[in-house]
């Protein structure tokens, strides 16, 4: 798709923006960009809107490795947003399925669906239009806008926050919404004039690959010469920020509930940890697994213990596997789903097709 820069005065940032106070800053970070920054990305230097905010959302909070994959994945299948649109939500979850922070799938489905259905499938062209999408905050609408349009809008995500604090010795409080929009502010200010997109680009990769959040190649940096944290001797002090969720506990088990080769899957509920996923029923304890279980035929195995980490809290899955004698007719779904809520018998084929949460889709397979 070909870039349609606008000129300046036609952009909303750029008239409230203040003249970059350190010109030197951008043109070090585009002069490194154009010799050291990452290569052979299937996104970098993408200038169609549907692949950039794809790769952007992907991205978020995921690492690059994992997410190459899954990109040219969802592509194959979504070569453009009518046919995310057009879509399942099973589907989508379903190629998602392992990716984690599944809120991002939803939020891209239904993105793709306003879309199409209020922007007829074309991408808007300014970052504040783009950040009215479901799923698409500031930082992302930013990076869409500059990458395709040209627009000199800032990023602020994880690694570009670490750098600008860092260089800016900005010891602001980012727990506090004052010290988070003054940040913004300052990276609005040190926006280039032109080569918006090698200095996004440029932020981004020195972010991921030289000011690295422990033991930062301060040596390998364009903006050693420039870097406050680097000539105070504390890199890592930055970026501040007090208030960090206590990691909790959780311990469940997994109840997989097999019949003449058939498996029973629970179908989450719409909001809360793995929504609207499929899985296998989560039981809060033993007791719970008895009550659930009474009078039924065949025995159970307990399985290994799976250890899951989520965002705000370490899990302990215990599968537990029943295993329904085949002579034995299979219990109606209408009962199963009175004892262990909505959900239907899959053959693992069909099972492993649906969008399945990490560890469950790792133990199914190993069967």
């Amino acid at each position: 798709m070909s870039r349609t820069p606008r000129p300046a005065a036609h952009d909303a940032h750029a008239r409230h923006a203040e003249p970059n106070p350190r010109p030197d800053v951008a043109a070090a970070v585009q002069r490194w960009q154009r010799r050291h920054g990452r290569r052979g990305l299937p996104w970098v230097g993408e200038r169609d809107p549907y692949r950039v905010w794809l790769s952007e959302v992907m991205l978020q909070q995921t690492q690059v490795a994992t997410v190459v994959g899954y990109y040219q994945r969802f592509l194959e299948r979504f070569p453009h947003v009518h046919a995310l649109a057009e879509a399942s939500e099973d589907e989508v979850l379903a190629l998602w399925s392992g990716l984690g922070y599944y809120s991002r799938a939803r939020n891209l489905h239904r993105c793709a669906q306003q879309v199409v259905a209020v922007h007829r499938g074309r991408f808007p062209e300014d970052s504040a239009a783009l950040a009215q999408l479901p799923g698409i905050g500031r930082s992302t609408a930013a990076a869409i806008a500059a990458f395709c349009f040209g627009e000199r809008a800032a990023i602020l995500d994880g690694n570009v926050k670490r750098v600008l604090t860092r260089v800016l010795g900005f010891g602001g409080d980012l727990a506090e919404a004052a010290a988070e929009r003054a940040l913004w502010a300052r990276a609005q200010a040190l926006l280039p004039v032109r080569g918006i997109e090698v200095y996004t680009q440029g932020l981004m990769d020195l972010g991921a690959t030289v000011c690295l959040t422990r033991q930062p190649r301060c040596a390998r940096c364009p903006l050693a010469a420039h870097c406050t944290a680097r000539e105070e001797g504390r890199p890592e002090a930055y970026p501040v920020k007090s208030r960090r969720a206590r990691r909790g506990e959780r311990d469940d088990i997994l109840l997989w509930l097999e019949h003449r080769g058939r498996w029973w899957l629970a179908r989450r509920p719409g909001t809360g940890v793995w929504a609207g996923l499929w899985c296998l029923p989560l039981l809060a304890d033993t007791a719970t697994l008895t009550r659930a279980t009474a009078g039924w035929p065949g025995s159970s195995q307990a399985l290994p213990e799976v250890r899951h980490a989520l965002t705000h809290f370490d899990w302990t899955l215990r599968p537990t596997h029943w295993r329904w004698p085949a002579r034995a007719r299979a219990p109606e779904p209408a009962e199963l789903e009175k004892r262990l809520g909505p959900g239907r018998w899959l053959l693992p084929d069909e099972a492993l097709a649906q969008g399945l949460p990490a560890p469950v889709r790792r133990l199914l397979e190993a069967a």
